[in-house]
């Protein structure tokens, strides 16, 4: 019962996590946005998020990790649960060192006055975000097999 209740509450998390990802990268492409919009929203997405995400991609990477070592005798488990572990924390290694230095500047500006360079920050903070998406998906599709596996 205890397996199963890492399994589950793993994949729930795992799902928040990319579903918040995903649905940011669907929803909010800044590329369109005026300087001042910019950074009303991404200033209210760091307030919001900044703390929490983090908070939820480290829940999900112990609870794979966990799973993993549950997983005992099913190599075939404990290599999907490994590699879903390595997404995760690859997107909270994107996370932390190169969207979160971005976010610590980005939310010191003045909505009215940003810099003269703004357009950078933005860009550089998109690109890293779509990395760290395109892991959390990964990681979610391994941790989803493992789940499978499980099953059969």
């Amino acid at each position: 019962m205890f397996v199963v209740l890492v399994a589950f509450t793993n994949l729930l998390l795992a799902a928040l996590l990319v579903g918040a990802m995903f649905g940011f990268w669907l929803s909010f492409n800044p590329a369109g946005l005026d300087a001042p919009t910019y950074v009303t929203v991404q200033q209210q997405a760091i307030r919001t998020l900044n703390v929490k995400m983090p908070v939820l991609g480290g829940l999900t990477i112990l609870l794979t990790i966990v799973a993993a070592a549950l997983a005992g005798g099913d190599g075939t488990r404990v290599a999907l649960l490994a590699a879903a572990a390595a997404c995760f924390v690859g997107a909270g290694l994107i996370t932390r060192f190169l969207n979160q230095p971005i976010n610590a500047i980005v939310i010191n500006w003045s909505a009215h006055a940003p810099p003269a360079d703004w357009m950078r920050f933005r860009d550089a903070w998109w690109r890293w975000h779509v990395f760290r998406t395109i892991g959390g998906i990964a990681g979610l599709c391994l941790l989803i097999a493992a789940a499978l596996k499980q099953a059969t």
